[in-house]
């Protein structure tokens, strides 16, 4: 009896031993999860750095709502904003949202990674996989490799945009002011930012008094355009130089549809806006404004053509650019143009019944396919959600709310001017929606399905009729 008491004795305890560490255990997150918190992060302390009373010019503490939502906008580069960004914020509010917008675009995880460098410490596996996920690779190999390239090259660009825009800033606003402004525009664009300090001249004006500038112009759809081609194309540019036929599919896709884009998006604007906002403008003006709003449409934010003043086919078409956004590894948002690449691809093999989906010599996956799928549907409904949810609140019109629906998704930032007037309840929406947008929306998902288990075994399947 007493050895089965004492035996029994010491199983209990060992079984109280073998179950306190697990109550001392501490959560673990998926990778997903952690670069979720990562842009929490950057939100929370960008919306109480912006609660400051110096942060705004009038000295006194702006309201929580509106501090949240600019720090929503500028850590998820989106650009909507309640508050012209001259006019109502200081330096120091302005500085603020531009460090948010410099985190936000490349990701708060490459700059630790970043700073580990500079300290010499190791990186781990784990690390390296956040990274993986954060800049959306396939291969976790030569991903410090990567990051390297990443900063150098940011800095780089930044640099150079910065100084391309100094010459014409410092003529139109001095020394100190012009490089402040060059610098500040430059890594707006660059990061798909769209912030933007024209309120010295008229609120919430953005590029429209430099619509016919080259300079300003191209300077900034060069900025934009290598900020959201993404980071990966930028690597393999650097490997395989000007061989086309070395290119890996992904960067085949992405330098392909930009270029159909690009010069499409602004040759439909033409035609659509000829007889509109560009009648009485200059040949010159002319070719400037489609292709700047062809660009800055897709994930930029900025605009030279008055947005009020477009039409609603005008509209409706930027709608489409916005929800198609950038491509996947840049610091631009949308469903992304690879997404649409597979979409196409698949729709062409289908109509001419064939198995698989082929392009340039190379068949695609077909769990390529289904998260293509998955997300075109993810982004359609909260679109459609949210333009329905705001149309219910707000006595405005379809097409306004619409657009800036897709704006704040797409990660863009172009308004049609309502976004100061909205209701508590549609800041939120929107809100949601940009941060949404900025982790990808199907991403955003999988932060809560990533533990869900796979059952063990499959149904059997039985054919549909659809269509």
């Amino acid at each position: 009896m007493e050895r089965f008491g004492r035996d029994s004795k010491e199983t209990v305890s060992d079984k109280i031993k073998q179950k306190k560490p697990l109550l001392l255990k501490k959560p673990r997150f998926s990778k997903v999860q952690i670069i979720a918190l990562s842009f929490l992060g950057i939100i929370f302390v960008g919306m109480c750095l912006l609660l400051l009373p110096f942060a705004t010019r009038e000295g006194q503490s702006t309201t929580l709502l509106d501090a949240a939502f600019t720090a929503v906008s500028a850590t998820c580069v989106t650009g909507l904003v309640v508050h012209d960004t001259y006019q109502h914020w200081t330096s120091f509010g302005q500085i603020v949202i531009l460090l948010m917008v410099q985190l936000g675009g490349l990701g708060l995880m490459v700059f630790s990674v970043s700073f580990s460098l500079l300290l010499r410490r190791k990186i781990g596996l784990k690390e390296r996989g956040i990274l993986q996920e954060s800049i959306n690779t396939l291969q976790i190999g030569g991903i410090v490799k990567l990051v390297r390239r990443m900063l150098l090259g940011t800095l780089l660009f930044e640099g150079l945009g910065a100084l391309l825009l100094s010459f014409r800033f410092v003529k139109d606003f001095g020394l100190g002011k012009g490089l402040y402004f060059g610098i500040f525009h430059s890594i707006s664009a660059f990061c798909n930012g769209g912030f933007d300090l024209m309120g010295t001249r008229e609120a919430f004006s953005s590029m429209t008094y430099y619509r016919g500038d080259p300079l300003v112009n191209l300077t900034l759809i060069s900025l934009i355009l290598i900020g959201g081609i993404g980071f990966l194309v930028w690597d393999d540019l650097i490997k395989s130089k000007w061989h086309f036929r070395q290119y890996r599919l992904h960067t085949k896709l992405v330098l392909s549809m930009t270029v159909i884009l690009l010069f499409g998006g602004a040759l439909l604007f033409y035609l659509l806006e000829k007889g509109g906002v560009l009648a009485g403008e200059p040949v010159g003006n002319q070719i400037l404004l489609s292709l700047f709003q062809s660009a800055t449409t897709r994930t930029a934010g900025f605009n030279t053509a008055d947005t009020a003043a477009l039409r609603d086919s005008s509209k409706l078409w930027m709608v489409m650019l916005m929800f198609v956004g950038g491509n996947p590894g840049s610091t631009a948002g949308g469903i992304k143009t690879t997404t649409l690449a597979v979409l196409l691809i698949y729709l062409r093999s289908t109509l001419r019944r064939r198995k698989g989906a082929e392009i340039f010599g190379r068949r695609l996956e077909e769990d390529v396919v289904k998260r293509a799928a998955a997300i075109l549907t993810l982004s359609l409904m909260l679109d459609l959600l949210g333009a329905l949810t705001l149309t219910a609140i707000e006595q405005l019109p379809l097409a306004d709310v619409l657009f800036e629906v897709c704006s704040a998704l797409g990660t863009v930032g172009i308004s049609a001017g309502i976004t100061g007037s909205l209701t508590v309840i549609s800041k939120l929406i929107l809100m949601f929606l940009m941060y949404c947008g900025r982790m990808g929306s199907l991403t955003f998902m999988l932060i809560f399905t990533e533990n869900w288990q796979t059952p063990p075994a499959q149904r059997p399947t039985e054919r549909i009729p659809v269509g």
